[in-house]
């Protein structure tokens, strides 16, 4: 079985294609960017729009593959911005009733954690999810998936764009404040349990900038205290499962320096680190692809009047039994 699958959630629209033993033969994404202002919805749905015919035709050349060899339309379903889902949404069902094919919709969160356990061949792991919208730390319980821990407010990646936007960084801001270097500033540090709140710090680190602390300063320590405050959070809920191995996926996985504090976490544990490649761990339309031949299996089919989006979709509102690994072999 082959997929086409569309991505659509926040800043990028990306589409790819992979098959049923677990090879991913296409992977094209187009990412809105902006000097300045951060991301505004009617953009970038428009940048969506402008870019989706063209984004598909690239995928459908850089995979070997014609229209009649794809079996299966997935797309991502939600969680994310209407707008943009929307258009994902449109496209998807176009092509699936031209080719005559099943329609899927993906909770984006789970194929995150299916693209991160197919790439670092993770079986049963205590998962850390951090990007844009989303920080949660989940198990999956043999039915669904379970959260143990998550942000309070916002998402680390929205907390990170926030501060990039406030110190008049491009967007999107991370890559580039994971290579600022600065001095040490006091910024507030809050875990509650296995639960975090950011929204306080980015206030915080704001005001010292807008107070005269230098850009780098106060970019290196707000990454400084809440990459240590998902890590703190980690630790404990990896004592509280017993888990032995550890995912880190979502696109803020793709940070050197977040990899980096979870593996000298990991290692003091005696813990597995396993993390997405970043090619994988930021949003993009191969983990769609790959997630859309799963949900298939699990679910089935979606009718066309019941392909609506789900903009606030919990990855804990999907009933989710972990299937087994492709073999390398088959691969």
């Amino acid at each position: 079985m082959i997929a086409l699958g569309i991505e659509s959630t926040a800043h990028t629209y990306g589409v790819g294609i992979a098959d049923d033993r677990g090879r991913i033969l296409a992977n094209v994404n187009e990412v809105f960017r902006t000097e300045r202002g951060g991301m505004k919805p009617i953009e970038v749905t428009e940048h969506h729009y402008r870019v989706a015919k063209e984004v598909v035709m690239r995928a459908i050349e850089q995979g070997g593959v014609s229209y009649k060899d794809i079996d299966l339309v997935g797309f991502s379903r939600g969680p994310g911005l209407g707008s943009t889902l929307l258009v994902g949404a449109i496209v998807a069902r176009v092509l699936a009733e031209k080719l005559k094919v099943p329609l899927v919709g993906v909770n984006h969160a789970i194929a995150h954690i299916e693209i991160g356990r197919l790439m670092a061949r993770a079986q049963d792991p205590l998962i850390v999810f951090v990007s844009g919208g989303n920080t949660q730390i989940m198990v999956n319980s043999g039915r669904a998936f379970r959260i143990v821990g998550e942000t309070l407010d916002i998402g680390l990646g929205n907390a990170l764009d926030k501060v990039g936007r406030g110190v008049g960084l491009p967007f999107p801001a991370g890559r580039l404040m994971d290579d600022i270097e600065g001095r040490w500033i006091s910024l507030p540090y809050t875990v509650k349990g296995m639960d975090l709140a950011f929204s306080g710090i980015v206030t915080e680190a704001l005001r010292r900038y807008k107070n005269g602390a230098k850009l780098e300063d106060v970019v290196w320590s707000f990454m400084e205290v809440t990459f240590s405050m998902l890590v703190e959070a980690t630790e404990r809920a990896l004592a509280y499962t017993t888990k032995d191995e550890l995912l880190l996926v979502g696109g803020v996985a793709a940070s050197p320096r977040l990899r980096e504090k979870m593996g000298l976490m990991c290692k003091d544990r005696n813990v597995k680190l396993k993390v997405t490649p970043p090619e994988y761990s930021r949003d993009n339309g191969a983990m769609i692809a790959y997630t859309s031949i799963l949900c298939y299996k699990i679910h089935g089919a979606l009718k066309l009047n019941e392909s609506s989006i789900k903009p606030r979709w919990r990855v804990d509102d999907v009933d989710w039994p972990l299937l087994p690994l492709p073999s390398l072999d088959d691969a």
